[in-house]
This record gives structure tokens, sequence and C-alpha cells, in this order.
């Protein structure tokens, strides 16, 4: 017969207090829970005894202030025998100085704007400066809560949020943005396989031959004259750039120079192609400078020559301007060495002032005068010395133009920073396309926010995005020096 088990037969057989018995596994189990804490005091009182107070520390500093993970008390108020939890704005400003923000910052913004809420440390070797879009935010998302009358957008909350578009390039007065540059260019045309002189070589432009950046230390220019980048010229820094007008806050250090763009010379990016030559006599140029110093180089040039060359005041016309075919009507003239000098250099700056320069300058102050100057009149042989009723020496000395400043703008970006070294692997053109078409030198060429986004934005996968890597906070140009406060054996932690 089979054996009957129940459960209550088998609950019998349990031992009700297994639990009270002890066993090498509990018994592990309660020396761990003992100590474990007690090896984690000692640990904590050996650190206290020694001075050494990282272990309370919620992360490791950042490489720059990594010295101090010793020297709590360096940033930190010592209250009740604890730290307390944030830095001191105090014991920042003891080493750094922290110029406040711009002018537009309201004084009721002020206030809140801690070191330690901005700059914060314990979060390992991450550079202090780089801050993320929402401390910006703060403010910037609704600058109307902070005051009033900004100048600028009142609701940016991020780089790919609202951030306006870049202020060259909004439209002006109703119509699209210009350029304020008076120099005339094509960039379309310069792009484009083009001939090198009148009989030259068919050649094609690259953006680094004309554009390079500030910095740059490179001397060979492949379209440049050596010998108009080793000239000195009298136009200043007014007649070729634009008046400086609303400025960003200066970044703390310089940098490398990258950012901007060296403006173009025509020594360096045009004289190569361009030639100023104003008469076959001389093999040299026209120097690239104001319309005096021109004016004062042309009667030099032609006063040396006819000194040196004293057969050419008695003239004969040149066969080879008789278009008609005809025998000379007057064989020839001797004037005056002056009268001479005098004419030549009326041809001179009129081949000058209204074709090679008036290519690239906006001229004014000077009209085309009559083509009988120093030429051969078919009817009378040559021209008496008088055109229009008028002596020709004053006639030259009221000649000569006004010549329209170039303001060049050399930074498009005035609120922000950028560096050039730091895309040096994209090719010009990826970021400014509208060169390749632009044929108007009206035309602002920079690339807009559109062509930033697509690298910067938010996410793996993109560059960062975050304001402080193009604007400044501290207005770094009132910035103070600051006394010394530690020695280096007391910051260690070590002897004399």
């Amino acid at each position: 017969m089979a054996r009957t088990r129940t459960t209550k037969a088998v609950a019998q057989r349990i031992d009700l207090n297994y639990f009270k018995k002890a066993t090498p596994f509990k018994s592990a189990k309660l020396w761990l829970a003992v100590l474990a804490p007690a090896l984690a005091v000692l640990w904590i009182g050996w650190h206290f005894l020694a001075g050494d107070h990282r272990v309370y520390s919620s992360g490791g500093l950042s490489a720059a202030h990594a010295v101090l993970e010793k020297q709590c008390e360096a940033c930190h108020l010592k209250e009740a025998g604890g730290f307390s939890a944030a830095a001191r704005d105090s014991a920042c400003l003891a080493c750094h100085d922290g110029p406040a923000h711009h002018p537009e910052m309201t004084a009721s913004s002020a206030p809140k704007a801690k070191c330690s809420e901005c700059h914060g440390e314990h979060r390992g070797p991450i550079p202090l400066a780089s801050l993320t879009a929402k401390n910006c935010a703060r403010c910037h998302a609704d600058l109307g809560t902070a005051g009033t009358g900004s100048q600028f957008a009142k609701n940016i909350a991020s780089f790919s949020n609202r951030h306006p578009e870049f202020l060259a390039l909004r439209p002006q007065n109703g119509g699209p943005p210009r350029d304020p540059g008076t120099i005339k260019l094509n960039h379309a045309l310069h792009m484009k396989a083009i001939r090198r002189g009148p009989s030259g070589p068919s050649v094609e432009l690259g953006c680094g031959d004309c554009h390079r950046p500030s910095r740059s230390g490179d001397t060979h220019w492949e379209y440049g004259d050596k010998n108009y980048a080793a000239a000195t010229v009298r136009y200043t820094a007014a007649d070729s750039f634009e008046p400086a007008g609303s400025r960003g806050l200066p970044a703390k250090r310089p940098g490398n120079d990258g950012k901007l763009m060296a403006p173009v010379k025509f020594a360096n990016a045009c004289a190569g192609c361009h030639s100023l030559a104003f008469d076959k006599r001389f093999e040299e140029g026209a120097p690239h400078d104001r319309p005096d110093v021109v004016h004062a180089f042309l009667v030099r040039a032609f006063s040396d020559y006819v000194a040196a060359h004293p057969a050419e005041v008695r003239e004969a016309q040149d066969p080879g301007r008789n278009l008609a075919g005809r025998a000379a009507s007057w064989p020839g003239q001797t004037v005056s060495p002056a009268q001479w000098v005098s004419e030549r250099v009326a041809v001179a700056e009129e081949l000058l002032w209204h074709k090679t320069c008036a290519q690239c300058h906006a001229i004014s102050g000077t009209r085309l005068e009559d083509v009988k100057i120093a030429r051969w009149d078919a009817a009378g042989g040559r021209t008496a010395n008088r055109v229009s009723g008028r002596s020709l020496a004053p006639l030259l000395q009221a000649a000569l133009p006004d010549i329209a400043a170039a303001h060049t703008r050399l930074d498009w970006l005035p609120h922000a920073r950028f560096d050039h070294d730091a895309h040096t692997g994209f090719s010009c053109t990826g970021c400014h396309p509208n060169a390749l078409k632009s044929a108007e030198s009206s035309d602002v060429l920079i690339p807009g926010i559109a062509v930033c986004r697509t690298c910067h934005a938010p996410g793996p996968g993109h560059a960062s995005a975050e304001c402080s890597e193009c604007h400044t906070y501290h207005d770094w140009s009132r910035r103070r020096e600051q006394e010394p406060v530690f020695t280096l054996p007391a910051l260690r932690g070590g002897g004399s």
C-alpha cells in the first residue's frame, strides 16, 4: 500500500527557528555590515586629521584649478565645521577679475549673476569657460523681464531656437543688405578663367590668392608685385576701412588673429594683373596712392625723362596714329620742356583717372578733358597750349580727382567671435557659395545663420552650438589687475 503524505505532515519536519541559528553566510554579512561603515569612518577621519578635504568633494576640479583640490577653504566659506556648498564670489574675484557684462545688462539682473551659477566646478577637467546655452537663456530667453530698452533680440533660447539672422544679412531700410564698400569688384568674373593682362595667359584665381587671415605670415603672392608691396603709401586707414561702429565685448585673449581676413591690398592681390602703366616710355607703373602723390610722381618722371632725352621736345606725328592713311599735314613742332612735361602728364592722367583707376574706384571731381591735349588735330596739326579757353598749367592743377573712401568692412560679425583656423578643413565656397555668382560689389557674401547651423546644432554628430562658442560675457576691456594671495608652499600644503 502506498504511503500517504500530507502537507501538514511535511510542514512538521521544518524547523521554524532556522533563522535564529548562525551560519557562515550570516556571519559574513554581519561582519561586512559592521566593518564597512567602520572602515569608511576611519578613512574619512584619517583624511580629516591629515587636512585633506577631497573626500567631501562632489567631483574632481577643472584642470585650471587642479592644484586647489586640497585647499577647499580657498574657494568655500568655512562654517559650522564644514564648508559652504557654493564657492564665494569674493574667492573667485581674489584671483580672477570678472568685469561686468556690457552696459545693457540691467541692475535688476546683475545681483543674480554669481560666478558659481555659470562656472560650475567639480565636473572633472572641463574648461570653466565652456558654458551651456541655459546659462545665457536665463536672461536672454526673455530680456523683457530683466529690464527695458535692450537693443538686442529679447527672446533667444539657443543658437537653434529663436536666434535671429546675423545683423549684416538683415534687410536694410526695406531693401536687401548691402556691402558699404566702394571698390568695384565682380567676384563671379574673378573666379572663372580670366586673362592675366591684355596679352597675358588665362588664369583661374583661388580664394586664397586674395583672402588670407590677418595673422598669415605668407610673403609670396602669386598675383602681387613686390615693388608695390615695399612702397610706402600716403592714404590712411580712414581712406580704406569703414569707420568703427558698434562692437561686441572683446575676448579675454585676442587669439591667433584667425578671426578676420586681412584687407585685400592692391600690392598683394591685384598688381600682378592690373597694370598701372601710364606711358610706353616707362616700364614701371604709377604708384597706387593718393591723386596728389600720383600727380607729383608723373611730373617728376616726365621731367627726369625729358632732361635725359632733350630731343623729345622736337616731336613729329606718329605715323601709326595717322589712321586716315594720308600724309602728315604738319611735320612736327618743338616745344619747351615745361610744355612737353605738362602735356604728357595731362595725357597720362586722362588714362589713369578715367580708365585704369576708374575700373576699381569711384572717382568724381574731374571730367574727361578735351582729347586734343597733347594730341594731333587732323585739321590744324598740333593743338595750342590752351584748352577750352584755359591755359594748360591751371587746368592740370585743378584736374585732380576725388577718390571715394574704400569703406572696406573688416569685421562682419562685430558681436561675435569667429576663427577661420578652426574651419580650415572646409572649402571657402562651401560657406560662401554666393561668391561664385556675385557680380556686384554691394553683395554681402558672408554665410547666413542657416549655413552655420548645418554643423553647429544640438545632439551627437554636430559641432558645439553653445553661446560661449561665439559670444563673450565679461567686458574684458574693463579688467583690472589682481593682487596675488597665495604662496607656492602654502598652496601645495608643504613647508618652506
